[in-house]
């Protein structure tokens, strides 16, 4: 892999990061449902913007569109309303850290998926030191009796289940153009976000400049931008190599609610952290491959 595509990679884990703390400031106007909502219809105008530069077209396949469409809604409009509506009880460092999870929940539902990639013995005790890291994550709140706290991490390991689904059904579809696949998927996210939103929090209203800061952010560059490279390089380095954006988000979104929003972590989240990262260690088998050759060498 070139230095280019390893900058791009650490590019998008800090930018993917960064959407934990802007996620605090929107809930100060907007409510979790129109926070997806205006994320993937910002991302989907922009991403529109992007295919009409690139003149790709659009399949004629209603059925493909509808698949995709149902791709977006699970991808995109559901966690990007789920992490949110955690963070109303969680800090954006602890949000980000759960998220940090993906992988691991990637090999579960890859397991059971019907053609899927079977958990090896390393995939297997990387999601058994994960899951023990999401329970230390959850000690405080069960030492200080928070419940809202360990309903707001279910709510975001369930955001990772999403993904997790996502990454194994796109596997079925027929070959796609990155940037149609990504466009039409914000799109049907943005029907669907915004339909949501309108039922149960009704029409959303901004008053600060740093809530349209916000969302223009978090739409133009952590949606439209990210998830176009995303789609570019993804095909160059590999599923594994592009799982190191997992260890970078954590780390940008833990440094920028401290400085931006003054959020503290215990102790007991940075070794639930470190727990996460060396599951994703055992998931991602490079480390597992380099200590087998060094042990035949012997």
């Amino acid at each position: 892999m070139n230095i280019s595509n390893w900058l791009w990679i650490i590019l998008l884990g800090v930018i993917w990061g960064f959407s934990f703390p802007f996620n605090a400031i929107l809930l100060q106007e907007l409510g979790p449902f129109w926070i997806s909502a205006g994320r993937v219809s910002v991302g989907a105008l922009g991403s529109w913007v992007v295919l009409l530069l690139l003149k790709q077209s659009i399949p004629s396949d209603i059925s493909l569109i509808a698949k995709i469409f149902m791709v977006g809604i699970i991808t995109y409009a559901i966690p990007f309303a789920l992490f949110p509506l955690a963070q109303m009880h969680l800090s954006s460092g602890v949000a980000s850290i759960i998220n940090a999870m993906t992988p691991i929940t990637t090999v579960i539902v890859s397991h059971f998926w019907i053609g899927g990639e079977k958990a090896t013995w390393n995939k297997t005790l990387g999601v058994g030191a994960g899951f023990a890291g999401a329970a230390i994550l959850a000690i405080p709140a069960l030492q200080n009796g928070g419940t809202s706290q360990l309903w707001a991490m279910s709510l975001a390991f369930f955001a990772t289940l999403c993904y997790a689904w996502s990454l194994n059904y796109i596997r079925t579809l027929p070959k796609t153009n990155p940037a149609v696949m990504a466009t039409l998927a914000l799109t049907g996210a943005s029907f669907a976000a915004i339909i949501a939103a309108l039922i149960f929090e009704g029409q959303p209203v901004i008053t600060q400049g740093q809530t349209w800061f916000a969302l223009l952010t978090i739409g133009l560059v952590m949606t439209t931008f990210a998830f176009q490279i995303m789609f570019k390089i993804l095909p160059q380095v590999g599923a594994t190599n592009f799982s190191i954006t997992t260890f970078i988000a954590p780390i940008s979104a833990i440094i920028l609610g401290a400085i931006w929003l003054n959020e503290s972590l215990l102790p007991s989240h940075f070794i639930g952290m470190a727990c996460i990262f060396l599951g994703l260690i055992l998931i991602d088998g490079r480390f597992v491959k380099r200590w087998r050759k060094d042990k035949q060498r012997q």
